[in-house]
């Protein structure tokens, strides 16, 4: 008997401690930077990006936080979508506050300042403690549960469309190119993460230009559910072309109150064809009332910011749910008829 009450006992410490029939993604507040958490129905993790350095650990704190709201104690994934401070920053101080499985990035940093050296340097230093994945367009993201499909990284995009895109695009003249970009931004490891019929995309600081090549002349990602506002809601970004092409139903933004939120995204995003509602973790100060998501859609209405989250709960026939960390507002959404 006791044999088998020290068995069970194993198997229970074994299983792991979070599963669910849901895909659950939230959007972290870090001041407009970037880290946004997803776990899988099967308890698997993968964090896209980690915030500012410094701070007193500020924002590996909110990280380590939610995480522990959602059940896990490990991060078996981190994503670096490319590295500038408010993405790559705060892997050190998170490394010390959670396990970390495997690094995922596009390579090697294009940038060439001291500033730009050290900051890559301070991440190698960690990455190379544990597994890590170089990725490129077409790869896929091994998280059990569900499809991470990489399409865009080190500058380059998928050549073949996703099931469901392909199909020529009516926008893309009124996103004509603008200068190239030769900054990490362009860089972004962008991805389109799936579950069943459910789709939400983040392409990091993918600009302009980058976009465009994914969706013109034909939109090689086809529709999605959700839409992470790329490059935190700045007109170096969201072309009129990719946003109107995905077709959201919902778009979430991770600005700071003045970082990012520009006027010109804000409404891009907000007119584009089929949108639902916008949600936000920061009223932006750089964009009209009018292209500001209603306040109980907003995580932080002032600049006195306190942590908080955006989660959104997806179901595998595409239906999902939207709550606002401050006030509990919930929203759900049914499956696209």
């Amino acid at each position: 008997m006791r044999k088998i009450i020290l068995i069970a006992v194993f198997v229970l410490l074994s299983m792991p401690l979070r599963a669910a029939d849901t895909l659950d993604v939230y959007f972290i507040d870090v001041e407009g930077g970037q880290s946004t958490l997803f776990v899988s129905p099967s308890g698997k993790s993968m964090l896209v990006d980690t915030g500012w350095p410094g701070n007193e650990g500020r924002d590996a704190d909110r990280i380590v936080s939610v995480a522990k709201l959602a059940g896990i104690t490990r991060l078996d994934y981190v994503v670096i979508t490319h590295f500038h401070a408010d993405h790559v920053g705060g892997v050190p101080q998170l490394a010390e506050r959670i396990p970390i499985g495997t690094f995922v990035d596009h390579g090697s940093s294009v940038e060439t300042s001291p500033a730009a050296q050290e900051l890559f340097k301070a991440y190698v230093q960690v990455r190379d403690r544990t597994s890590h994945l170089i990725v490129r367009p077409g790869d896929r993201i091994p998280v059990e549960g569900i499809d991470v499909r990489v399409v865009t990284a080190a500058g380059q995009c998928i050549q073949r469309p996703l099931p469901g895109g392909g199909s020529p695009n009516p926008y893309c003249a009124k996103s004509p190119p603008r200068a190239a970009d030769p900054s990490e931004n362009a860089q972004s490891v962008g991805m389109v993460i799936s579950f069943g019929k459910f789709r939400i995309v983040d392409f990091g600081d993918l600009t302009w230009n980058k976009e465009l090549a994914l969706v013109c002349p034909n939109n090689r990602i086809g529709r999605v559910d959700v839409y992470l506002s790329t490059h935190h809601g700045l007109d170096q970004s969201n072309a009129p072309a990719i946003v109107n092409a995905l077709h959201p139903r919902v778009a979430v933004t991770n600005n700071g109150a003045t970082k990012g939120g520009s006027e010109e995204a804000m409404h891009t995003i907000r007119t584009s064809p089929g949108i639902e509602d916008v949600w936000q973790l920061h009223y932006a100060q750089n964009a009209s009332k009018e292209d500001n998501a209603p306040e109980p859609f907003i995580v932080n209405v002032d600049q006195d910011a306190k942590v908080g989250w955006i989660k959104v709960s997806a179901q595998s026939d595409g239906a999902f749910t939207v709550t606002n960390s401050r006030n509990g507002k919930t929203k759900s959404y049914p499956p696209r008829s």
